[in-house]
């Protein structure tokens, strides 16, 4: 029988029905995430053009761009990780830089290229993200249990992280980010390094925490994956949102990675290395 993971309502001292408040003005069912006129310059280069986004809450929202795009630099700014040269961040109606520390605590994030503190046990490591929001050593102890077994990391939880696989510190890192049921969860390429198996059921985890009330945003270079997992989906491509909508509506009729290509762009043909033939016709 499957552990049970902590649901997206299960926080302490937060509803998720509540209303929330921005500048003191209530708001009943504000957007999971929404993004406003988000810029970010590195130098002399602009990696993200004002971005505007909403992601509805109880979704499971798919983040797609070629290299380069600005998908992290979007998603590093959405979660408090890097701050915008201008623009505002909203979750669940408060804004994320006028109060960080309190808005932080609804969030669950895996960033792209994540450093750990490796030199703890995969037990150790869980229970430390979780006391640092805020939970109590049982209701730790208890949560880390299940999603070491849910993420078959069970017989590793006494190994040091140094020593994990990159799909395993993958995976931990995960259960860094949901230990504590965050009411949205942020991954930046989660299935990334991880081998089918654990992926399937790292996509079953998910559909379970979004149908308990949660919000899921991923980002993916695998349009499949995307396409049959996610149920609203923004293409990011030089910094901007070329389309953005439910999956139907952006692939227009066609594949998502047809759509993709088409919005895009620069695909090429390999004419040209005719030496790579090895047929003698």
């Amino acid at each position: 029988m499957r552990p049970r993971l902590p649901a997206a309502t299960d926080i302490p001292g937060q509803d998720p029905r509540a209303r929330l408040a921005v500048y003191g003005v209530p708001m009943v069912n504000a957007p999971a995430l929404e993004l406003r006129g988000l810029w970010r310059k590195f130098g002399d280069k602009i990696a993200v053009s004002g971005i505007d986004l909403v992601v509805p809450a109880g979704s499971f929202y798919g983040l797609v761009g070629p290299n380069g795009a600005g998908k992290t630099t979007t998603l590093s700014m959405a979660t408090g990780l890097l701050q915008p040269d201008f623009g505002t961040v909203l979750v669940h109606g408060q804004d994320l830089w006028a109060d960080p520390v309190a808005v932080k605590g609804m969030l669950g994030v895996l960033p792209d290229g994540v450093r750990l503190f490796d030199r703890l046990t995969g037990q150790q490591l869980i229970t430390y993200a979780g006391l640092l929001q805020g939970l109590d050593r049982e209701t730790v102890a208890t949560r880390a249990t299940d999603l070491l077994a849910a993420l078959d990391l069970r017989a590793d939880a006494d190994k040091l992280v140094v020593e994990y696989s990159a799909g395993m510190t993958k995976k931990v890192a995960l259960a860094c980010a949901l230990v504590h049921a965050p009411r949205l969860l942020v991954l930046d390429e989660p299935f990334e390094a991880v081998d089918p198996v654990s992926a399937a059921n790292i996509r079953d985890i998910l559909a379970s925490y979004v149908r308990s009330g949660g919000t899921v945003i991923v980002s993916s270079h695998v349009m499949d994956l995307v396409q049959r997992m996610c149920d609203h989906v923004a293409v990011i491509a030089a910094g901007h949102v070329l389309a953005a909508g439910t999956i139907d509506e952006v692939r227009g009729g066609s594949t998502l990675e047809d759509r993709f290509v088409d919005l895009v762009g620069g695909r090429v043909s390999g004419e040209g290395l005719a030496w790579l033939r090895t047929s003698s016709v």
